[in-house]
């Protein structure tokens, strides 16, 4: 099991940004200014933002884009499947610029989110769902605890 890097490096979020104009031309979905700056940030943060997080960001504050607007769009990119959202009981819903195959370590005291891999989650056997009517397109295992920071200060 390793830790992954959070940001993405310039050549893959550059390609990531032009694999988004691509989606949205053959979707014939608007390719606003909008959703590609704040695809970027979410990228160039790369450490699982809130909404609210990207829209405190520098360059979304500079294009003076509403709060609305980002809640909006990161919607609207998770539905694409070019961001990927963080959800767990209790916490805000976290934006992922990392789309491939990785898992989470979440704490339960700060709401942190870690990207972790590790190749038996990868092959973690999966149920069969069908009986449930439930199409299963993706999996991610979240495991939940206390990180690093929040134990020592508890000590």
């Amino acid at each position: 099991m390793r830790a992954m890097r959070p940001r993405l490096d310039k050549l893959t979020r550059d390609r990531r940004l032009q694999d988004f104009e691509a989606r949205c031309r053959d979707l014939k979905v608007p390719l606003t200014s909008q959703r590609r700056g704040i695809l970027a940030t979410v990228l160039d943060l790369g450490s699982h933002p809130t909404a609210e997080d990207v829209f405190a960001a520098p360059a979304v504050r500079r294009a003076r884009i509403s709060r609305a607007t980002v809640y909006r769009a990161l919607e609207s990119l998770a539905r694409l499947g070019m961001i990927g959202k963080a959800c767990h009981p209790g916490g805000v819903v976290r934006y992922d610029g990392r789309i491939e195959m990785h898992h989470h370590l979440i704490c339960i005291c700060c709401d942190a989110v870690l990207d972790i891999a590790d190749p038996g989650l990868d092959s973690f056997p999966i149920p069969d769902v069908s009986a449930f009517g439930f199409e299963l397109q993706d999996f991610r295992v979240q495991l939940r605890g206390i990180c690093r920071r929040c134990r020592k200060k508890e000590d």
